[in-house]
């Protein structure tokens, strides 16, 4: 059992990092995570990472609704560190990846694991339906409108920086 936790930890990261937005939440789900799989065990009809996916979305949820007030802390550009003219180059790929990561945060919280399920951890939408327990169509659906609304989101600052 240990040993199929530890080969999850790396998908679980990922997904945690994209649900969360910033690393320290996503560290917290992802060790929530395994503490409830180390003491509920796994299913044994079921492939190890879906679930392990399903439990971590099921704790971001109730974590997300719990700690409102402390992702807005993090994201406040006020209580980050100032940037030396060094790194520009550095930081203009992170400020594209927080406009994104912005972006996501303001999706609805099923668009955001939708996307996360699919764009950044590479499932297939068969495999999200059956992880989210929703059908294809809807996984199909809700990820159609979080493009089109993350397109939305981030085409105003790319076209300024474009123009």
């Amino acid at each position: 059992m240990t040993n199929t936790v530890t080969s999850l930890l790396p998908a679980l990261r990922r997904f945690a990092f994209s649900l969360t937005g910033n690393q320290a939440d996503a560290d917290d789900i992802v060790q929530m995570t395994i503490e409830k799989l180390l003491q509920k065990g796994m299913p044994d009809d079921i492939e190890p990472l879906k679930w392990a996916f399903k439990i971590c979305r099921n704790v971001w949820i109730d974590e997300y609704r719990s700690q409102k007030v402390r992702l807005k802390a993090v994201q406040n550009t006020e209580l980050q560190e100032p940037v030396c003219d060094d790194e520009q180059e550095s930081f203009a790929t992170q400020e594209t990846l927080q406009r994104v990561n912005n972006a996501l945060t303001s999706l609805p919280d099923e668009q955001r694991a939708i996307v996360s399920l699919v764009a950044v951890q590479g499932m297939a939408y068969k495999d999200v339906a059956h992880t989210l327990e929703i059908p294809v169509g809807t996984v199909m659906s809700k990820l159609s409108r979080a493009r089109a609304a993350l397109y939305q989101l981030i085409k105003p600052d790319f076209t300024k920086e474009n123009a």
